[in-house]
Order: structure tokens, then sequence, then C-alpha cells
């Protein structure tokens, strides 16, 4: 039995709106990947390896 006010949108045999559901998922998604990222990340580290890198590369261009 579809809803006359969104005629067109997918639901399970439970009722659950399927568009909603995605969305959600996406979101939870991207807050918990952006935690982990921040987290495990050391910013002071990755500096000093972007410096190491660098320096590499111009010592090799000499």
């Amino acid at each position: 039995m579809a809803n006359k006010n969104q005629p067109n949108q997918q639901k399970t045999a439970s009722g659950t709106s399927v568009q909603h559901v995605k969305q959600q998922n996406a979101q939870a998604n991207q807050q918990q990947y952006g935690a982990e990222f921040a987290s495990e990340t050391n910013a002071q580290h990755v500096k000093q390896q972007n410096a190491q890198a660098a320096a590499k590369k111009n010592q090799n261009n000499q």
C-alpha cells in the first residue's frame, strides 16, 4: 500500500523507506570515516614525513 504523499517511494515489506535508510547509512559512514581519520592521523608525523620526502626529492634533483 503506497503512501499517498509519496507514491513513488520504495518501501520494504515492513514499511521502511529504502531511500531514507540509504541516506542514514551514508551520513553515518561519513561521520564514522571522519572520526576514524582524525583519531588515527598524527598531523605532526605527516608533516615530518612530507618534509623528509621533499628534502630527498631536492637532493636527488641536484
